[in-house]
């Protein structure tokens, strides 16, 4: 009896959707709602096609013992049900990060003008994103075998001698499970953060992508750089934003011994303050070196980040240099030479009169 009412309830019901979907008071609703997430910028449209294939399963397997169906034929349909339901499941979820991850990343820029609790959120996502991706997976493949009769029967068999098995996987996947356990450690220490920009290899750059097994660094000629994520682990490395993005910057520059210091030191000083790469927190000079033949100007200023502190420097020597040359033409760096006391002759040989 329950049977015979489920085909024309099946029918209203598909006449209902129907007449939803095609209806325009619908469609106006639909589109605004399409609209306001195009421009919110977070990639719903991954959901689209995981959701539909699992609502249509969760569909198919309601309905599945009413279908008119041989015995045989319905249990080898079940099981196929069973499999794609789970499948279906952890494709839903892996998207389903993926928009999280949008999501929350934009609520949080990675520049390197940003804060550190931006790009220490930013770190965190990235990599729980990733590890959740590696359960998920191997969570959606362990049930799809276990579905399996045989399998589970293997499987218990398996179990009872998991501590040998475990030995001999330990051994031959080490590497493997050291830089797993690398990306984890570096997830929970965080020594580096997406964003953040360091050298490594004697290479500037910043941290463009950061994996369970390796770290992308994008450098400043627009190359990648690809390190194993151990490597952050087992040797020093330079973080230029671990704390703030702040930096000093240098200048040298070599002058001779009669250029006016007070002169070149008013000189810096205009030209940090007329830059608006110059955060306004120092500007220094020092004579840090002399030799028999110049003297060492050390320009010292102060940047928002590591990108304004390299334009900021090239900007002082260029304008300083400039300087000297102009007003102080003898105070370039020289070459003396002491031709002592050799009289006529010798003043004579140096002249190319002998």
């Amino acid at each position: 009896m329950r049977g015979t009412y489920l085909v024309p309830l099946l029918i209203v019901l598909l006449a209902v959707l129907f007449y939803l979907v095609s209806n325009s008071v619908f469609r106006k609703v639909v589109g605004k709602i399409r609209a306001s997430v195009k421009e919110s910028g977070i990639p719903f449209d991954l959901l689209v096609w995981p959701f539909r294939l699992f609502t249509a399963l969760i569909g198919l397997g309601a309905f599945l013992h009413y279908i008119p169906v041989s015995p045989d034929l319905k249990e080898p349909l079940r099981h196929a049900l069973l499999i794609v339901s789970i499948l279906g499941f952890g494709w839903f979820l892996l998207r389903l990060l993926i928009v999280t991850e949008q999501f929350m990343l934009q609520h949080y820029s990675v520049d390197v003008s940003t804060t550190e609790e931006s790009r220490k959120i930013a770190t965190h996502v990235s990599l729980a994103r990733k590890i959740l991706n590696v359960l998920i997976v191997l969570i959606a493949v362990s049930g799809v075998l276990m579905t399996f009769d045989t399998v589970r029967q293997v499987g218990l068999s398996i179990l009872a001698s998991a501590g040998i098995a475990g030995v001999i996987l330990g051994f031959a996947a080490q590497k493997s499970l050291g830089t797993l356990i690398a990306g984890i450690q570096i997830a929970i220490t965080q020594p580096i953060r997406i964003g953040d920009v360091v050298v490594v290899e004697s290479e500037w750059g910043r941290i463009e992508e950061i994996t369970l097994t390796y770290v992308v660094v994008a450098l400043w000629d627009q190359r990648r750089l690809i390190v194993p994520i151990t490597w952050f682990i087992d040797r020093p490395f330079e973080n230029w934003t671990r704390i703030s993005a702040e930096l000093l910057g240098t200048v040298y520059i070599y002058t001779d011994y009669a250029i006016p210091l007070d002169a070149l030191r008013r000189e810096l000083e205009r030209i940090a303050a007329s830059s608006s790469l110059w955060d306004g927190r120092l500007v220094k000079m020092h004579v840090t070196n002399t030799t028999d033949k110049s003297v060492e100007v050390r320009a010292l200023i102060s940047a928002a980040n590591s990108s304004d502190a390299w334009e900021l420097r090239c900007l002082v020597r260029e304008q300083l240099i400039e300087f000297i040359r102009t007003n102080y033409p003898g105070g370039l760096p020289k070459v003396r030479m002491d031709m002592g006391d050799g009289g006529p002759e010798a003043a004579a040989a140096a002249s190319g009169e002998m």
